[in-house]
């Protein structure tokens, strides 16, 4: 079996030596190529356990590595942070210039990427997130859900093995976030990038491979998006609620009705709806 892209082995993590540990000996495998989601409440633990797996903490107990580096080796944390990049929850706090395609090159002068290179990388960026046709127009011009998808451009120009989201659409409005996981989506199926996608919305799990539900700094629940997301009695506990489509979905195959596989969009419903009922 290959070897996963990122490794979290009964990991721990205090803020303070002797204090309360934000992250409890969580264990997870994400294979090259996945798209896993974490959620959970605030204070569950998930964007910590984030920084962890981006070198910005090192843990307490257990081991973490990214592409095979261990990440409490300093002499990797560059090369970690370069192939798993991370997109953070406000995208104000990640544009650095006044264009948007000087903002994308930051990340490659930063890691010395050639001048000549830079132009190639920084147009192939933007247009896999949808956004070449501002590469000229200035950041504070753009709306919540463009602005995040040049923040993740700027990601993306670094060529990464994986992506880590942290609460990257909290901060948006609906459309916003529409945008953006819509364009996460396609880098991850069309472009085989890891996703490692934090979230508390429910709903953004759905298209995942694998979901982890964290609680009190554990990983309480793990499997399908099904599996957790159709059952809202599973997650109540952890102060969770299933997406309203996957309840309605799981209550309509209780009683009997043929629904396609799988956790259903409203419009996939819809079509369902009228499908069975011609």
């Amino acid at each position: 079996m290959a070897e996963p892209i990122i490794s979290v082995d009964h990991v721990s993590f205090s803020y303070e030596e002797g204090g309360p540990l934000a992250v409890r000996d969580v264990t997870l495998s994400v294979p090259r190529g996945a798209f896993h989601a974490i959620l959970g409440q605030n204070g569950s633990g998930k964007s910590t356990l984030a920084k962890l797996i981006n070198g910005l903490y090192v843990p307490t107990e257990g081991k973490v590595t990214v592409c095979g580096m261990d990440t409490q080796d300093e002499d990797n944390t560059w090369e970690i942070r370069r192939r798993a990049g991370m997109v953070f929850q406000n995208p104000d706090n990640q544009l650095v210039a006044t264009v948007v395609n000087e903002d994308v090159a930051f990340g490659l002068e930063n890691i010395g990427v050639p001048t000549e290179e830079m132009p190639g990388r920084i147009e192939k960026a933007l247009r896999d997130v949808g956004m070449l046709q501002f590469a000229d127009r200035a950041p504070h011009l753009l709306s919540g859900g463009q602005k995040q998808r040049v923040a993740i451009a700027g990601v993306l120009a670094m060529q990464p093995e994986a992506i880590i989201f942290d609460e990257s659409t909290a901060m948006l409005d609906p459309q916003g976030r529409k945008e953006v996981l819509s364009a996460v989506k396609r880098l991850n199926k069309e472009m085989g990038i890891t996703v490692l996608w934090i979230t508390h919305f429910m709903e953004e799990a759905v298209a995942c491979d694998q979901v982890h539900v964290m609680h009190q700094g554990s990983i309480v629940l793990s499997g399908s998006p099904r599996d957790i997301l159709s059952d809202a009695a599973r997650v109540t506990p952890y102060r969770l609620d299933a997406p309203p489509m996957a309840r309605l979905a799981g209550q309509l195959r209780k009683a009997g009705m043929p629904l396609k596989e799988g956790i259903l969009t409203v419009d996939e419903m819809a079509e369902e709806v009228a499908r069975l009922c011609r």
